[in-house]
């Protein structure tokens, strides 16, 4: 039905009909009603004026207003909504047929898909129990899986297999962990894990620490062997070079070749060439030899890397591989630096072996982990262990070899030393500084060396009695004389053998090879090839100052007769020849061939001593001479006649110089018996121009004279029967002895000269008096007298004519005196 109109708001306002609001009021509540504004300061102010009546009166009055428009819009439009009220009616009865034919189709879809529901709910369900099932097949596997992964980590770990464990329980951690299909295994996985983790950690670590203490054991026993192996490739190549140098000395004296000599490093590499097959120059065969003589040996342990290998790779793989490296090299720190400590209970001498062979071994053992540990341990590590380490064997060896006073002692160290260098150094380890501790060293050793041959020599020349050494069997020639090449033949003699020499010769030789050899074995092997300049100057020191030093002072004691004098000078020339073999042993043990070490000639080092010698022989036998010349007192210097077959003192000094040469010859060289008998018959010479000077002697005569020229003759006779000792020219021996004697001589002709003034001829002085002195023919001439000329004998031939030879003795005499 239709709704009243009301009337209209505008006129009501214009009537006056609005509760008293004023139009301006009403047209601003108006507008903040069409534009949707806040009313409230409307209503405040309203409320504020005592007047709400006519804020509500101008309210109803808009809305009355809105509602007349709503009328007239309606109005407006009113055929129009008819016509949609039309089309509603129409289209509900055609949606009450629809509604039925739905209602239709529906009943028959019932009935027709009620089965197919059922069935549909029954598969519904089928197949949430195949998923509850599929998901529990899963469960199970991955349960029997991380089942069988815990128990084979149970089999790995109870067979102490803790990598495969290790690897199996990753395996689980990784795979199954995060697919674990409940909680509480979960959880047994979380609480399991770490444990088997820390139970490998453990186990792998005890058994690293039980390897730490084997390995200094095994270290120790491989550095012997290391070095042994060392010393027995030394002794082979010297035994090579030995072999090399006497087929080269035998083509050289065979073919008397002068080829270009090949040096010492020339036989070094050689050598080496040549070397064993067991001698590979790497660790391989070291290891081999211990591995070797550990199995021979029960009890030792041997060398054994798998240990540390096994827990590297257990800690990589429980990722602890830089933290064991860091364990690993700061424990082989302490066990090194607990290697250096040197007990003061032993003495060094006794532990030095197991000293540097466990320190060798130490650093074998430590190139061997380096080249296939994997990373255990990296190249500045080991070169920083090397440097400490040589830095505290320097030390050691500077400490201990102050301390030495044993030249043996500080070579055995020194060889054991060198050893471990060369050991070392096929590991690429720098050595040099031990080399030069060594080199420091050298003075001092050979001062020991020295101090020992000295005392050696002392005892030796002490006990010898220097008498000629009996040599009754073959191997004692050989020991004494042909080992030193000291021989004067190459013919064996027949034995027993008598030999030129004493006791003490065979004896200084070995003490001087001795000493050449323990030169050359401790400058050996210590990085300096040409060697012999330095054992050359040790050599000349020896033989300089310690044996020509101790034979002077057994000369110079006074405790040598003739016949030991004799010996020691027979000894100076048997000494003189092993001195030559001395240069040429020091030369060929230095690798120097003979034709090099034989250039430009030697001087005897032993020159002072034998001079000493023959002086002291020399001096003895003058006093010996001089016994005999005590019998010149006996001589009747005016005899009337003169003695027919001389003194008796030259027939005494005579015999005793045919025994002394006798003897003398078989002994002494030529030239030191030449000197010897010129000496003693120059101061024959010396003593008969003596007795004619003598204050004893105030006058002799002429027979005097002829007695003293047969005594001359006498000994002229004995110098020219030795001439067939000096057969190295015609009459030179025998003239040379026959000169000692020239001054006597020269004195007795001029006195058995029937012109003694000739003397005053230039030209005869010269030739027949040159050795004779203006002083001493003043000093004789004045005591000769003629045998006529007896004392008193003038009263008799007062008146008698002078005697032409007196005659020209006084003038002589005169013309002399003048002179002078």
């Amino acid at each position: 039905m239709r709704r009243k109109v009301a009337p209209d708001s505008t006129a009501m306002v214009a009537g006056g009909g609005g509760g008293g609001a004023t139009e301006a009021e009403q047209a601003q509540l108006f507008s903040a009603i069409r534009n949707g504004e806040d009313l409230g300061p409307f209503v405040r102010r309203a409320f504020a004026s005592g007047r709400p009546e006519s804020l509500l009166s101008s309210l109803r009055q808009f809305a009355r207003s809105k509602e007349a428009e709503i009328e007239d819009v309606c109005k407006a439009h009113y055929q129009d909504f008819i016509r949609a009220v039309d089309d509603l009616r129409s289209l509900l009865s055609d949606v009450d047929s629809l509604k039925s034919a739905l209602a239709d189709s529906n009943d028959a879809l019932q009935s027709a898909a009620g089965p197919l529901l059922a069935a549909l709910d029954a598969y519904l369900e089928a197949r949430s129990i195949a998923a509850n099932l599929a998901a529990a097949l899963r469960a199970a596997r991955l349960c029997s899986r991380l089942f069988a992964l815990l128990a084979r980590a149970n089999e790995h770990l109870a067979a102490d297999h803790l990598y495969l464990a290790l690897r199996a329980v990753a395996a689980a951690e990784r795979d199954l962990l995060p697919a674990a299909p409940h909680p509480t295994i979960r959880r047994m996985l979380l609480r399991l894990i770490p444990a088997v983790r820390a139970h490998a950690e453990r186990k792998i670590s005890k058994e690293f620490s039980d390897w730490m203490v084997q390995i200094r054991v095994a270290s120790r026993h491989l550095g012997q062997i290391a070095i042994g192996r060392a010393s027995a490739a030394r002794q082979r190549e010297e035994e090579l070079r030995a072999r090399q140098r006497q087929a080269e000395e035998q083509a050289h004296f065979r073919s008397g070749s002068t080829t270009a000599t090949p040096t010492l490093r020339d036989h070094s590499y050689s050598l080496r060439v040549e070397e064993d097959d067991d001698w590979a120059g790497d660790d391989a065969d070291d290891l081999a030899a211990a591995a070797a003589a550990a199995s021979s040996d029960e009890g030792d342990p041997g060398l054994d890397l798998t240990p540390l290998y096994r827990a590297y790779h257990i800690h990589k793989t429980l990722g602890l591989e830089e933290r064991f490296r860091r364990y690993y090299f700061e424990n082989r720190k302490l066990q090194l630096t607990s290697d250096f400590q040197v007990s003061s209970l032993t003495p060094f001498l006794e532990s030095h072996q197991t000293f540097f062979a466990q320190i060798a071994g130490f650093f074998i053992v430590e190139d061997r982990i380096l080249r296939t540990g994997g990373g255990l341990i990296a190249r500045p590590d080991v070169d920083a262990l090397w440097e400490t380490a040589v830095t505290k064997m320097v030390s050691v060896l500077e400490d201990q070899f102050s301390r030495m006073q044993t030249a043996n002692h500080l070579l055995l160290i020194k060889d054991y030393v060198s050893l471990l260098g060369v050991t070392l150094h096929r590991y690429r380890y720098a050595v040099d500084p031990l080399l030069d501790v060594l080199s420091k060293h050298r003075d001092k050793y050979h001062d020991l060396l020295l101090s020992d041959c000295r005392r050696q020599v002392s005892e030796a020349l002490a006990a010898d009695k220097f008498e000629q050494m009996l040599m009754k069997k073959e191997y004692e020639y050989s020991m004494n004389v042909l080992s030193f090449q000291i021989q004067t033949s190459d013919i064996t003699p027949a034995f027993p053998y008598v030999a030129p020499f004493s006791s003490s010769v065979p004896d200084l030789c070995r003490i001087s090879r001795s000493f050449v050899e323990d030169s050359i074995s401790f400058m050996s092997h210590g990085g300096q090839l040409d060697i012999y300049p330095i054992v050359k100057k040790y050599l000349e020191r020896l033989l300089g100052e310690v044996l020509d030093g101790s034979i002077l002072r057994l000369i110079e004691s006074g405790g040598l007769g003739v016949s030991q004098a004799m010996q020691v000078a027979a000894n100076m020339a048997v000494l003189e020849r092993a001195c030559d073999f001395l240069f040429r042993h020091a030369a060929q043990l230095s690798g120097i061939p003979l034709r090099i070490a034989e250039k430009g000639k030697r001087e005897f080092p032993l020159k002072k001593s034998r001079d000493a010698t023959v002086e002291l022989l020399l001096g003895l036998l003058r006093k010996k001479i001089d016994d005999f010349l005590l019998l010149t007192d006996s001589i009747s210097w005016l005899a009337d006649s003169p003695p027919p077959n001389g003194n008796d003192y030259s027939n005494e000094v005579y015999i005793y110089l045919d025994t002394l040469v006798s003897t003398a010859q078989q002994i002494l060289p030529i030239q030191v018996l030449r000197r010897v008998l010129q000496g003693v018959l120059s101061h024959i010479s010396d003593k008969i121009m003596g007795l004619f000077l003598s204050d004893a002697v105030k006058r002799f005569n002429s027979n005097a004279v002829m007695g003293i020229d047969v005594d001359l003759k006498t000994f002229e006779s004995f110098a020219e029967n030795q001439s067939h000792l000096f057969s190295d020219s015609d009459d030179s021996g025998a003239n040379e002895l026959k000169l000692a004697l020239l001054e006597a001589r020269q004195l007795v002709n001029l006195l058995m000269s029937n012109n003694p003034e000739n003397f005053l001829n230039a030209v005869i002085r010269e030739r027949s008096y040159n050795k004779l002195d203006y002083k001493k023919v003043v000093a004789v001439t004045e005591k000769f007298r003629e045998s006529s000329d007896r004392l008193f004998g003038t009263f008799g031939t007062r008146g008698a004519k002078q005697n032409p030879k007196q005659k020209s003795l006084d003038a002589l005499i005169k013309r002399l005196k003048d002179a002078s």
